[in-house]
């Protein structure tokens, strides 16, 4: 396969899934119904001028589409500022085959979505939706439901068809792997002048200095916590604490809850709390490097963990804050000197566990390696070093995380990589990572070429006359 095909088929799969995510604001994948032999009809708008009728245009398994669901994926897509001009009807009707038969075959696979996941995609959603149009109201007149509990009753039966397909996608793919032989022939298939051309890059490192909290902050938190956990035990709602108290920003909006296994990347200190409690049990305050947390346990499915967890971090003082821009310039001076080098300071200085061990060197979390693309930087790292000369160090530099924790760091540039052609050596992780989507992407193919052909699907009316990427209508 050229590598142009293969960049198209990526596009399509990633754009597939950016559809797929912008979809969640509207019905375009439609509640779960059980097919009825009788297709009823109703009246939909008038386009250019025509009236539309509205109805089922095609089933998949015990799963409908509808004509006007097509209508809402261009109208969302359109909404989020996205081009709907090369979308043609068909593409869109395929990739809503799709959803659906991802997710009539979870239910075969006995995938399971919980009431408790819902609850909290539900309650993420909600939040974010109100606050792009300010009331509930406005949404459930959005979509012309009579109240909220008939909203989130429809909204609800969405949202787990999506997490059962996307569960069903994860599952096809997850077991693919690629050896260092696949990557090497994957290259050497590849034309000359069909070589990606990679753009210009640098890697990075930093010295991170920690404001030190007194032992009076860090208690006040504790006895916070313990507060809320005492509240809790004796009736309040554990995840209506965690929306007004906890400091995680990416579980707060949704009552505090994660699901996680003994791989989920969470930091150590959490995951042994989290596999030490009973469903229902409430741990003591303990810390992390992110803060103070309680946790209390939903629900233990074998080696999965359902549990909403509250974070509190102690606040750190003006004069602590001033004491670590201090620390951080002296150790600046050092390396400035010639003392010590950058990366023998942040392996014995620096208070970030993550980096400290290689010299500081960051590692691009959308890559996993040490190489960051200038055009796909995060603005504010690049903003920090664009303007930093070979082996110079920055001022302290007062940073801030999502989680609202203040630290002063030193930067450097290690390394420069000019715009290149793709060289096997030197870019051996972005070329296994492209062998990596190929092989995920025929994987996927040869799902649907399998599950269509095992599965009940009708497509009828002037859709039957489309030309699908997936044979729909197994010719």
């Amino acid at each position: 396969m050229s590598l142009k095909k293969l960049q198209l088929k990526t596009i399509d799969y990633k754009a597939a899934l950016t559809m797929c995510f912008l979809f969640f604001f509207n019905s375009v994948i439609s509640a779960q119904e059980i097919i009825k032999d009788v297709v009823a009809e109703k009246p939909a708008e008038t386009v250019h001028g025509k009236q539309k009728i509205d109805g089922i245009i095609a089933t998949v398994g015990d799963y409908i589409v509808l004509d006007s669901d097509i209508d809402k994926g261009y109208l969302e897509i359109a909404s989020q500022g996205g081009n709907i001009k090369d979308i043609t009807r068909c593409q869109m009707l395929g990739k809503l085959l799709e959803d659906k038969l991802y997710a009539h075959q979870a239910i075969q696979d006995s995938i399971i979505v919980s009431d408790a996941e819902v609850r909290g995609m539900m309650e993420e959603r909600l939040n974010y939706m109100i606050q792009q149009v300010g009331d509930i109201n406005k949404v459930v007149e959005y979509y012309k439901k009579s109240s909220v509990e008939e909203f989130k009753t429809y909204f609800a039966d969405i949202l787990k068809e999506q997490k059962l397909a996307s569960e069903m996608r994860d599952k096809i793919v997850k077991d693919v792997e690629i050896t260092p032989e696949e990557v090497r022939n994957f290259f050497k298939k590849i034309p000359k002048d069909e070589l990606p051309t990679f753009g210009a890059e640098m890697e990075v490192a930093q010295i991170v200095a920690e404001p030190k909290v007194s032992k009076e902050d860090k208690q006040k938190v504790i006895d916070r916590l313990n507060a809320i956990r005492k509240d809790v035990l004796e009736g309040s709602s554990f995840a209506t604490k965690a929306v007004l108290y906890s400091q995680d920003p990416g579980s707060a909006p949704n009552g505090g809850y994660y699901k996680m296994t003994r791989k989920t990347p969470f930091v150590k200190e959490f995951k042994d709390v989290a596999f030490s409690l009973q469903e229902g049990e409430i741990s003591q305050p303990f810390e992390t490097t992110f803060g103070f947390h309680i946790i209390m346990v939903d629900k233990i499915k074998g080696q999965e963990v359902e549990l909403r967890h509250i974070l509190i971090a102690p606040v750190v003082s003006e004069s602590a804050l001033k004491e670590a821009k201090e620390r951080a310039a002296n150790i600046r001076a050092k390396i400035v000197s010639k003392q010590i080098t950058f990366a023998e300071a942040a392996r014995t200085e620096s208070d970030e566990k993550e980096t400290r061990a290689n010299g500081g060197t960051l590692i691009n979390p959308n890559t996993q390696d040490t190489r960051f693309e200038l055009t796909k930087m995060d603005p504010t790292l690049y903003g920090q070093v664009s303007n930093l000369k070979d082996d110079e160090i920055s001022q302290p530099l007062l940073n801030t995380d999502d989680k609202g924790k203040k630290t002063y760091k030193l930067i450097t540039v290690t390394n420069r990589i000019d715009e290149h052609t793709a060289d096997y050596a030197k870019d051996y992780t972005k070329i296994k990572e492209l062998a990596l989507k190929e092989k995920q992407i025929n994987a996927i193919a040869k799902w649907f070429d399998t599950k269509i052909k095992d599965t009940y699907i009708k497509i009828i009316g002037e859709y039957r006359d489309c030309t699908f990427a997936n044979n729909w209508l197994k010719k």
